[in-house]
C-alpha cells in the first residue's frame, strides 16, 4: 500500500494529509498539538506518538510547518535525524532560498533525499488539476515522487536541481501578488472616494486580468532578451500616469503612499534617460542597490 507521513497539521498540512487519504495512501500524521490530528484519524490516518515514529513510518515525509526553524526543531533530535536515512523529505514550508539550500545540505548529509516546494494556493484550492506548486531539488527524486506530489495539485512546476529555486520564485511571484494587491486596494479607495461600487470595480479588474497577464509575460521576455526597444508601452507614459494617480490621491484626501512610491520609481527611471525605452526598463532602476 502507498504510504506517506505528514508532519504539521495546520490548515494546509491537514489538507495535504486529507488529499493523500482520499487518494488511497496509508497516512501517518504528527503535530505538536495532537488534538489537531483527530479529524484525520477519524478518516483513517494513523497518529504517530512522536516525530521519530512519524519519520520511521513512511519513506516519504511531507513537512508543512510554520518555518524552517520549526522543521529543524522537530527533526533535530539525534534519534529522529538517524531515522531520516533512506527517507525523502518533501519540505512544503515557506522559507527563503538560503534556508532551502541549507535544509537540502542538512538532509543529504543525514542520508535523506530532499525536495523543496512552494504551494501557491489556499487550502481550499488544493488538489485541483491546475493547483500551482513549485518544486526544486534533485530531479531523479522529483521524478520518482511526482505521482504523490500530483495528489496535492496538478499544476506542478519543476524548477531544476537548485533546491533554493522554488523558494526564490515563490518570493518573486509573491512580490507581484502583493504589489498588485496593494495597487488594487488603492484603486478601491479611489472607487470609494468617487462613490463607485467597489464590488463592480473588482469585477472590472477581474475582466482585465488575462490581458494584463499577457502584457507582463511580454515584459518578462523583454527583460530576458535585454532589448528594451519600445514594443508595447514606452516608460514615459507611466511617468505621467503614476504622478497623476498620486496627485489625484492627495487632492481627494486619500492615502497616497502607494502611487507616490510608484511615481518616484518612474521619475528616477526617466531621470536616468529611460523614458524612450519599453516600460520594462524600470528593471534597470531596481538593479541599482
Amino acid at each position: 500500500m502507498k504510504s506517506a507521513t505528514v508532519i504539521g497539521l495546520g490548515q494546509m498540512g491537514s489538507t495535504l494529509a486529507r488529499l493523500l487519504l482520499d487518494s488511497g495512501y496509508r497516512v501517518t500524521v504528527w503535530n505538536r498539538t495532537a488534538a489537531k490530528a483527530e479529524p484525520l484519524v477519524a478518516q483513517g490516518a494513523v497518529l504517530a506518538a512522536s516525530a521519530l515514529a512519524a519519520v520511521s513510518a513512511s519513506r516519504v515525509v511531507v513537512i508543512c510547518v510554520h518555518d524552517y526553524a520549526a522543521t529543524h526543531d522537530i527533526l533535530g533530535a539525534d534519534d529522529t535525524v538517524a531515522a531520516l536515512t533512506g527517507k525523502v523529505l518533501v519540505q512544503l514550508t515557506t522559507g527563503s532560498p538560503v534556508e532551502a539550500r541549507e535544509s537540502d545540505a542538512w538532509a543529504v548529509a543525514h542520508g535523506s533525499g530532499y525536495l523543496d516546494g512552494a504551494i501557491q494556493a489556499a487550502p481550499s484550492q488544493m488538489g485541483r488539476p491546475d493547483t500551482p506548486i513549485l518544486l526544486s531539488g534533485n530531479e531523479a527524486t522529483y521524478r520518482e515522487h511526482e505521482a504523490l506530489l500530483r495528489v496535492f495539485g496538478g499544476g506542478l512546476s519543476y524548477l531544476g536541481p537548485d533546491p533554493g529555486a522554488a523558494a526564490a520564485i515563490d518570493m518573486a511571484t509573491l512580490s507581484y501578488i502583493y504589489g498588485a494587491s496593494i495597487g488594487f486596494f488603492h484603486g478601491a479607495r479611489i472607487a470609494e472616494a468617487e462613490g463607485f461600487p467597489v464590488d463592480q470595480y473588482g469585477a472590472l479588474v477581474a475582466g482585465i486580468g488575462p490581458t494584463f497577464a499577457d502584457f507582463l509575460k511580454y515584459e518578462g521576455e523583454v527583460i530576458q532578451s535585454g532589448d528594451f526597444s519600445v514594443g508595447e508601452s514606452p516608460l514615459s507614459i507611466s511617468v505621467e500616469a503614476t504622478e497623476r494617480i498620486a496627485r489625484a490621491a492627495r487632492a481627494s484626501g486619500i492615502n497616497d503612499e502607494f502611487p507616490s512610491f510608484a511615481s518616484d520609481l518612474f521619475k528616477r527611471a526617466a531621470e536616468a534617460g529611460l523614458g524612450g525605452e519599453e516600460i520594462a526598463a524600470i528593471i534597470k532602476v531596481l538593479r541599482v542597490t
